[in-house]
């Protein structure tokens, strides 16, 4: 097993703060496990709603709940929708003698009656499967391959691996989906998913799927939303400058697990992804997501103008603006891009992410980072400015 117990911090510090706090993230990302360690699953403040015995309890769930001291856990709240309004109410009680934690397999605006009946009293911490600081720098290529879910990476082998993730998304759509009250048909968002592996890294344009799937763009639209709220996919939004150039509007689109992403282009062990012509996408959108888990951005973006200059994460964070751009290759020298996106969006620094083992400056607020580096503190990825800095 391996431990995180930087996430169960996080998760009991919140508690202590916040009246409710939600887990939201992919099923089988490691909810349940951390939920677990904080509520044991045998005891009276547990519920799980996939659990019939659970359901049975919330029968009448204002009795069940109102007295209940300490923590008490909901999983997979999604499916009790109805369960919202008697939270808000419970969670303004005072003295307050119970705080909730709750666990969702689908966002907040997915769930809109969260958002509605708790505002002001909920905070949410967004949870994905294994980051490369919990798993190790060794396993990086492994971690690439496998993608971030538990099961997936712990598997004894590629293979079972592999298994494991077709069944997830097997199960992802002729079960989860329903449970959710959500008609789309599992062949056709199968198809529609594979598509989108496809065009992984890529702009969005509704436009060739909808035609390939035989629907309107406004569908295939509805298709891309339903599978964002469900954390499987990232659109990435543009951000617009006003200056007088040309800027991309559409949003990117990645998958946010390497291994979906690799079981549903038929990717099976390391030497068929080096050799895939996607392998350099999938990379970006990889490092991406690990850039994004350390630096914990108030708002991401990416940037692209017409006339061909593009930054590929754009951060903001405590009102400072970051730029990443992201190279598999073995030198990263210095680009027009990244002059022009300095200087346009008026960056405080651009960290340049590769697969390298050196960390070294290509000019002034330009710096070239190995992935392995990341770590877990985003100071060590965007150290402040007159701060000494580890030379590699």
């Amino acid at each position: 097993m391996i431990e995180r117990s930087r996430l169960l911090n996080t998760i009991r510090r919140a508690l202590r703060r916040s009246r409710v706090v939600a887990l939201v993230g992919p099923r089988q990302c490691g909810k349940t496990t951390l939920a677990r360690q904080i509520v044991a699953p045998t005891a009276v403040n547990y519920f799980d709603l996939e659990d019939p015995v659970s359901l049975v309890r919330l029968a009448e769930p204002m009795t069940a709940l109102a007295g209940l001291r300490r923590v008490v856990v909901i999983d997979e709240v999604q499916r009790r929708p109805d369960l919202f309004p008697m939270l808000r109410v419970l969670a303004d009680r005072k003295p307050l003698p119970a705080r909730f934690l709750i666990l969702g397999s689908a966002s907040p605006e997915l769930m809109r009656q969260s958002s509605e009946s708790l505002a002001g009293r909920l905070e949410t911490i967004p949870l994905s499967g294994f980051s490369l600081a919990e798993v190790g720098v060794p396993a990086l290529n492994r971690h690439w391959l496998r993608g971030t879910f538990p099961r997936s990476f712990l598997a004894r082998s590629n293979a079972e691996s592999g298994a494991w993730r077709q069944q997830f998304i097997h199960t992802f759509l002729e079960r989860d989906l329903p449970q959710l009250g959500i008609g789309v048909p599992a062949p056709a968002l199968l198809r529609f998913w594979t598509m989108l592996a496809h065009y992984h890294g890529n702009i969005w344009n509704a436009a060739e799927p909808a035609r390939s799937l035989g629907v309107s763009e406004p569908t295939v639209r509805r298709y891309l939303d339903l599978l964002t709220g469900l954390f499987m996919v990232r659109q990435l939004k543009p951000w617009h400058e006003n200056l007088k150039k040309r800027q991309v509007k559409a949003p990117k689109i990645y998958l946010r697990d390497s291994g979906l992403l690799h079981r549903l282009l038929g990717i099976g062990a390391e030497r068929d992804l080096l050799a895939h012509p996607k392998c350099g996408a999938s990379w970006e959108g990889y490092a991406m997501e690990e850039a994004l888990k350390v630096a914990q951005p108030d708002e991401a973006y990416f940037w692209a103008t017409h006339q061909g200059a593009e930054l590929d994460l754009l951060i903001f964070k405590d009102g400072r603006r970051l730029g990443v751009e992201i190279k598999r290759m073995d030198a990263p020298v210095l680009t027009p891009s990244m002059r022009i996106a300095l200087e346009d969006l008026k960056l405080e620094q651009i960290v340049v992410l590769y697969p390298g083992r050196v960390r070294y400056a290509l000019a002034e607020r330009v710096n070239v980072m190995p992935l392995s580096m990341l770590g877990e503190d985003a100071m060590a990825m965007f150290p402040r400015p007159g701060r000494g800095r580890k030379k590699g």
